[in-house]
C-alpha cells in the first residue's frame, strides 16, 4: 500500500489531526483550572484553520477509486465545517454548566470524529467506504445526543436514535447487498455501467434510499426526529438538524445521481411522493406543537423536503441548489438554535413556546435577530431563504415534467402554510403578553458571536448572487 495516498485526502488528513490535538490537550490539562479556555481555544482555531484545506483541495483520488472528491464535495465539506465552527461558539454557555463541565473534550472529539465520517460518506466512490463514514458519523451522534446524562428525556432521545440507526442501517446493508449481487461490485463508476432496472435492483434502491431517509428525516423515517431533538443538548439538536442533515442530504444526491442515473424514472417518482409528505406532514404537525425544539424537528422535516426537491432536476443547477439551500439553512437555523440555547440557560431549561410571550418586551434585540431568522427559514424577500427555495424550486421546475411541476406546486402552497406557523414565534414575542415575561438578561461574548455570524449570512447570503455563482462554478 502506498501510504502517500493519504496526503490526498488532505481535508480528512487535517480532520484526524485536528482530534488527535484535542485529545491530548484534554488530557494534559486534565487537571488544570484553565481546561474549558484552553480546550475551546485550541478546537475554535483548529476548525477556523481547517476551513483552509477544505477551499483549497483540489479534485483528488486516492486507494484505486475507493475515495474520490470534486470541488463540489470540498465545497461542502467548508459549509459544514464552518457550521460546526458555529455549534461549536454557540455551545459554550451550555459547557459551563456545572452537571457538563470537566466533559468539554469529549464534545469536542465527539463532534470532530461526527464530522470526519461525514467528511468520508461524502468523499465516497465505494459503498464500503461510504458506509463506514456513515457508521462513524452515527455513532458519535448517538453520545452527543445522551450528552446530558443526568436529563431522563436525553438518554431516551439517544436510545430512540441508536435503535432506529440501527435498523436502518441494516436496512441499508440488505439493500446493498442486492445491488452487489446484481452488478458484481461496490465501486459507484463500475457498479453505474452495470446497474439496470430490475425487481432485485429496484428493491436494493428502495432499501439504499430508507436507510439515508433516515438520516435526512425525511417522512415516513421521520418518527425518531421529534423525541431525539427534544431530548438531546440544543446544541446538539443544531447541530443534528443542520450539518448531519446536511451532509446526508448532498451524499444522496451524488449516489442517485452517479450510480443509479440508469434507474432515474424509477427513483423520481419516489422522491416526488416522499417530497410531497415531507412537507406536507411536517407543516401539519408543526402547527400542533408548543415545546419549541419539538416544532424546530418538524420544520427541519419540512425544510428536508425542500432540499430534495432540488435533486428532482438531476443536473449540475440541482447540485448548487442544495449547496446554496445548504449554506443558508446553516445559519439561518443556528440562530434560532443560539437564542432557544440563550433562552433555556436563563430561564430554567424550558423551551415552551409559551414561554416567549411578551419576549420582545425584555429581550428585544435577541427578538429580532431571531424574527430574522425565522422570517429566513420561510422564505420571505430580501432575506437569504427566499432565494434558496427559488433555487430549489428552478432545479426541480428545470426537469420538464407534469409531476415535477405539480410538486413545485405543492411546495409553493405549503410555504404559505410554513409561513403561518413561524409567524406564530413571532406573534408570541411582539403581540403575544405575558404576567410574567422571561426576565431581561445579557447574553455572553460566544453566543453574541455566533448570532452575529449567522445574522450577516442571513442578510449577505440573500443580497450577494455572486456567492451561489461561485456555488454554481464548483457545481
Amino acid at each position: 500500500m502506498n501510504y502517500s495516498q493519504f496526503l490526498n485526502m488532505l481535508p480528512e488528513a487535517t480532520l484526524m489531526a485536528i482530534l488527535v490535538l484535542v485529545f491530548i490537550v484534554d488530557f494534559a490539562w486534565k487537571n488544570s483550572d484553565k481546561k474549558h479556555q484552553m480546550l475551546y481555544m485550541v478546537t475554535g482555531l483548529l476548525m477556523l484553520a481547517q476551513l483552509a484545506p477544505c477551499i483549497v483541495a483540489g479534485p483528488e483520488t486516492a486507494f484505486g477509486g475507493l475515495y474520490v472528491t470534486t470541488p463540489a464535495v470540498n465545497l461542502m465539506k467548508t459549509i459544514l465545517t464552518a457550521g460546526t465552527l458555529i455549534v461549536i461558539i454557540m455551545a459554550q454557555p451550555w459547557l459551563k454548566r456545572s452537571d457538563v463541565q470537566n466533559k468539554e473534550g469529549e464534545f469536542y472529539m465527539l463532534v470532530v470524529s461526527t464530522l470526519l465520517g461525514m467528511y468520508m460518506m461524502m468523499s465516497s466512490g465505494h459503498f464500503l467506504l461510504f458506509f463506514l463514514g456513515l457508521e462513524m458519523a452515527s455513532v458519535p451522534m448517538a453520545c452527543l445526543v445522551a450528552f446530558d446524562k443526568f436529563r431522563q428525556n436525553s438518554a431516551e432521545g439517544a436510545a430512540k436514535f441508536i435503535l432506529t440507526a440501527t435498523f436502518s442501517s441494516g436496512v441499508m446493508l440488505y439493500g446493498l447487498s442486492m445491488l452487489y449481487g446484481a452488478t458484481g461490485t461496490l465501486y459507484f463508476d463500475d457498479m453505474a455501467s452495470l446497474l439496470q432496472a430490475s425487481p432485485l435492483t429496484i428493491l436494493g434502491l428502495v432499501f439504499f434510499f430508507s436507510g439515508l431517509g433516515f438520516k435526512i428525516s425525511l417522512v415516513p423515517f421521520h418518527f425518531w426526529t421529534a423525541d431525539t431533538y427534544q431530548g438531546a443538548p440544543t446544541a446538539v439538536t443544531g447541530y443534528l438538524s443542520v450539518i448531519s442533515k446536511g451532509a446526508a442530504a448532498f451524499t444522496l444526491m451524488t449516489i442517485l445521481m452517479k450510480v443509479f442515473v440508469s434507474m432515474v424514472d424509477y427513483w423520481e417518482y419516489m422522491l416526488y411522493v416522499v417530497i410531497v409528505l415531507s412537507i406536507s406532514i411536517a407543516n401539519l404537525f408543526a402547527l400542533r406543537q408548543k415545546e419549541l425544539k419539538r416544532f424546530m424537528a418538524f420544520s427541519s422535516i419540512s425544510q428536508a423536503g425542500y432540499i430534495m426537491l432540488a435533486v428532482v432536476g438531476n443536473s449540475s443547477l440541482s447540485v448548487a441548489a442544495l449547496t446554496y439551500y445548504v449554506l443558508v439553512y446553516v445559519v439561518a437555523n443556528m440562530s434560532v438554535f443560539t437564542v432557544i440555547s440563550l433562552v433555556e440557560n436563563n430561564n430554567g431549561g424550558t423551551t415552551r413556546m409559551d414561554s416567549y410571550n411578551g419576549f420582545y418586551t425584555t429581550n428585544p434585540k435577541l427578538s429580532f435577530l431571531m424574527t430574522l431568522a425565522l422570517f429566513s427559514l420561510a422564505g420571505i424577500p430580501p432575506f437569504a431563504g427566499m432565494f434558496s427555495k427559488f433555487f430549489v424550486f428552478m432545479a426541480a421546475a428545470e426537469q420538464g415534467s407534469f409531476w415535477a411541476y405539480f410538486v413545485v406546486f405543492i411546495a409553493l402552497i405549503n410555504t404559505v402554510a410554513s409561513l403561518y406557523y413561524y409567524l406564530l414565534i413571532v406573534k408570541a414575542m411582539y403581540i403575544k403578553s405575558s404576567e410574567n415575561p422571561l426576565p431581561t438578561f445579557k447574553s455572553d461574548c460566544d453566543s453574541k458571536l455566533a448570532l452575529a455570524l449567522c445574522t450577516i449570512g442571513i442578510v449577505l447570503f440573500g443580497i450577494c448572487s455572486c456567492i451561489f455563482d461561485w456555488i454554481a462554478a464548483a457545481a
